[in-house]
């Protein structure tokens, strides 16, 4: 999940698991956080209701529908022309919703002209990603909000497996240069509960590396999971000099 869509210079990173298998990362989106504690965390800061919301690297759209029932307006941006193509024809049915090909440092929307923008594990990976969030500031309106949602791979099992295939990724690093751009964090530790044991060994095996995929199925008992995350939240000055 960390490896996102993630553009650097010219070229956009693919992100294995949505780009090549979005029926089985589907699986994984419907597992994730039952009991709704990512949502009721990010309402924390900003409510949705009657807000104009931005979701960076949207994929096929799977958040798009919670946010249209309570926000004012919508907008998923993918990179990715397929998924845009899978999130639009979820979101058919929502006259509030609207799906763009964009990028997190390229958001084809005015300045000042929306009040969240939320990414979830796409692109916001710490440093290197200052052009996606120098860019979501500028479509923010004053005291709107950029909230990240990312996995907090410092935590549990799933922390152990992510860490072992991404030897070069310092979490330590990333939440110390989130904390240098001003953004505060949470940390919101939930349960990825799956309807049966292949589903959870299908999305092991897209998360992961042939070998840790392996050592998760042997560690994991039944279908559920704890995973933890964190949040970074930023609120984008009232004023100019302002972090009100």
């Amino acid at each position: 999940m960390l490896r996102s869509g993630r553009r650097k210079g010219t070229i956009t990173i693919p992100s294995p698991n949505i780009w090549h298998w979005p029926e089985i990362y589907e699986i994984e989106n419907l597992a994730q956080d039952h009991a709704g504690a990512i949502p009721a965390e990010l309402q924390r800061h900003a409510r949705w209701s009657g807000a104009r919301i931005v979701d960076i690297g949207c994929g096929t759209g799977f958040h798009l529908p919670l946010f249209a029932l309570q926000a004012q307006a919508v907008t998923g941006i993918e990179p990715h022309p397929p998924l845009v193509a899978a999130a639009r024809e979820r979101i058919a049915g929502f006259g509030n919703v609207t799906v763009l090909h964009g990028r997190a440092d390229a958001i084809p929307l005015p300045a000042s002209s929306v009040d969240i923008v939320h990414a979830r594990t796409a692109y916001f990976f710490g440093p290197g990603c200052e052009p996606g969030i120098r860019e979501a500031l500028r479509v923010l309106v004053p005291g709107g909000w950029l909230l990240i949602v990312d996995l907090d791979v410092t935590a549990g099992l799933y922390g152990e497996w992510m860490r072992a295939d991404l030897p070069r990724y310092d979490p330590a690093a990333v939440e110390s240069f989130f904390e240098r751009q001003g953004f505060g964090l949470a940390r919101v530790d939930t349960r990825w509960t799956f309807r049966t044991r292949a589903d959870l060994e299908a999305v092991l095996a897209i998360e992961f590396s042939p070998r840790v995929a392996s050592r998760a199925r042997q560690q994991v008992v039944g279908t559920c999971l704890p995973v933890r995350y964190r949040i970074h939240s930023l609120r984008k000055p009232t004023f100019e000099g302002s972090r009100a």
